[in-house]
């Protein structure tokens, strides 16, 4: 196993005094009010916005009322519309917000050539599951509808989601397989969390790895399911009982992180249910590498995959239509 960079074990260190697992409800909420926004300090942590890029924030539907969305999209597009990416972002289904994902969602619209939409879902504790997957569900099918009023392409949709967010990318891509639409032609699963019974040796492995640890994957879990069924599908897509039928998908993981393996059993669960798959395990990362680009070496890579795999599934998603 590669050893951890020394500024990613002292990046955990700090974050670790901020862990979940450790907050009591006051705290959580505070800390749940609170969003990073840009500045040049919190740009050097998590990344600034790509530049030629507009950001404009706007409302999509959720499951109990409207959401607010921030749309990225690569300033002077003009002509024919472009493809569409749905993001959600990370934080364990109980923290994160639109501005984290900024320089994600910014540097796919303007590499990958793409309207990228991002959804702010409703977090637990207050809301706890199916809050967040359902309010994802029907933002996703909101903005499909709405593609032409940001230039986009209803028929080159894409999902993506790092981390929770992953997890929550994963389950509405079966929900849209289930429920009959909207197409998703393909889907980026960035260290997702997919078995939320906790069944990957690597949970184990790296119980005590930074960025995240098995004490906060407990506290998370707890906060967004309480007693409810660890096994439901739309929980855990890992134990869904068919993959078949979904669309083509890039899952990456890091090593150093105790969901690893999660990715990895889901990547192989849709291969063996005759699914494309490409799956990248990332050497000496820690989980949540693509949110700390300026620490984690491998986020430039990462990044250049993600955009690559975009632009090839939503080029051939388009070639299908008009073949059709």
């Amino acid at each position: 196993m590669a050893q951890l960079d020394l500024r990613v074990r002292l990046l955990g260190r700090a974050l670790g005094l901020a862990s979940v697992a450790t907050m009591d409800a006051a705290r959580l909420a505070r800390v749940q009010g609170r969003s990073p926004g840009h500045n040049p300090l919190t740009d050097l942590l998590l990344g600034g916005v790509a530049p030629g890029v507009e950001l404009a924030d706007d409302v999509a539907a959720g499951a109990a009322g409207s959401l607010t969305v921030r749309v990225h999209r690569p300033a002077g597009a003009a002509g024919e519309p472009l493809p569409m990416v749905v993001n959600f972002h990370g934080g364990g289904w109980v923290v994160g917000s639109l501005d984290q994902s900024d320089w994600l969602c910014s540097n796919v619209a303007a590499t990958a050539g793409a309207v990228v939409v991002s959804v702010d879902y409703r977090l637990a504790p207050a809301h706890r599951w199916p809050a967040a997957a359902e309010d994802c569900y029907a933002a996703l099918v909101d903005v499909v509808a709405r593609a032409g009023e940001w230039g986009g392409d209803p028929q080159r949709v894409a999902v993506m989601g790092d981390s929770a967010g992953g997890n929550l990318a994963a389950v509405v891509t079966l929900m849209a397989r289930d429920r009959s639409g909207p197409g998703i032609a393909f889907q980026a699963l960035l260290y997702p969390a997919t078995d939320l019974t906790f069944g990957s040796p690597s949970i184990e492995e790296n119980a005590s790895a930074p960025i995240l640890t098995r004490a906060d994957m407990v506290a998370y879990r707890d906060h967004y399911l309480g007693d409810q069924d660890r096994t439901d599908p739309y929980v855990s897509p890992l134990l869904a009982p068919d993959h078949s039928g979904l669309p083509r998908a890039l899952v990456q993981v890091a090593e150093h992180d105790p969901i690893r393996d999660d990715g990895l059993r889901y990547a192989a669960a849709l291969e063996a249910a005759g699914v494309r798959v490409r799956t990248t395990t990332y050497v000496g990362m820690p989980h949540g590498y693509l949110a700390f680009p300026t620490l984690c070496r491998s986020a430039p890579q990462a990044l250049a995959e993600l955009c690559a795999e975009l632009r090839g599934a939503l080029a051939g998603a388009s070639e299908a239509e008009g073949a059709a």
